[in-house]
């Protein structure tokens, strides 16, 4: 993002996408955003954990095998996520913990809107008709709306994983921004005209935090406006460790770390590109993301 200027900012958009992320992952990344200081916008997936359907990937993608032993999946989301919605009953996510959401809120982070469920999303939309898809919105927003008691402002689609429809579907809802593709740098949507910012910079599990780290702080260095992807279940879990060793460095930097409404509104007055978006893998995942 360095056609924006050597101005240093970075914003965080902290996915939560399973029960355990929200009961565990996210009490801890409060803990350390508030050691330093820092505000995050917390991207929320509202209803059912659904993660055990993922077992049926491991069958259908092997790169999605080789991810599960290169990220320590077991150790990250837990054995009980692993059996969700297939040997156990489904818990809701961010709808079981209207206090926890409250928190987030007093605190001074932002809280948007992710997913209704999940792991469905990543399965089934590409293969579901739009009835499918204005009904899982309606229900994830209907319990953001719940439990937040306002409307959304921005949605970042599960798995950066979106198609034309989604696109459509967004613009019933008073949306400010979307939040849904891995892309360089901020831009519109041809044609929602819905402004994107998008994560630039690359996950700890993708890379592993070992070069995962040292190619963020590589990209951070050419300044610019960057938001990091922060997952509750990774950061907030057995590599917190290495957010934090980011974050000291993040902080040596001299780094301005801004919600994403706050980039957005930076961005209002600036002459933004209109793009579409395309399907590419990138490194270290199991499935195309939109870029």
């Amino acid at each position: 993002m360095n056609a924006l200027g050597r101005e240093k900012i970075l914003g965080l958009k902290i996915d939560v996408d399973t029960y355990r992320g929200m009961k565990a992952g996210v009490p801890r990344l409060l803990s350390i955003l508030s050691r330093f200081g820092l505000k995050g916008t917390f991207f929320l997936s509202m209803g059912p954990d659904s993660s055990g359907r993922a077992l049926f990937q491991l069958l259908k993608n092997p790169l999605f095998l080789r991810k599960m032993f290169r990220t320590q999946g077991p150790r990250l989301y837990g054995i009980r996520t692993a059996f969700y919605g297939t040997l156990l009953p489904s818990p809701t996510i961010g709808l079981a913990f209207p206090d926890l959401v409250s928190r987030i809120l007093s605190e001074g982070h932002e809280v948007e809107f992710h997913a209704w469920d999940h792991r469905r999303w990543q399965d089934e939309l590409l293969v579901r008709p739009c009835g499918w898809i204005e009904d899982w919105f309606e229900k994830g927003i209907s319990a953001y709306r719940k439990i937040v008691g306002k409307e959304p402002r921005s949605f970042g689609a599960p798995g950066w994983l979106v198609d034309e429809r989604v696109f459509e579907i967004a613009n019933a809802y008073p949306f400010e921004y979307l939040s849904c593709t891995r892309a360089p740098e901020p831009f519109i949507h041809d044609p929602s005209d819905l402004m994107e910012i998008p994560s630039d910079l690359p996950c700890l599990e993708e890379l592993g935090p070992k070069k995962a780290v040292p190619a963020i702080l590589e990209i951070l260095g050419g300044g610019g406006i960057h938001v990091l992807p922060v997952h509750a279940e990774v950061e907030g879990g057995i590599w917190a460790s290495h957010f934090l060793h980011l974050l000291e460095r993040l902080r040596e930097m001299d780094y301005s770390v801004l919600l994403l409404s706050e980039i957005r509104e930076l961005l209002r007055s600036r002459p933004l590109q209109k793009r579409r978006f395309r399907m590419k893998l990138l490194p270290g995942r199991s499935v195309p993301c939109a870029v």
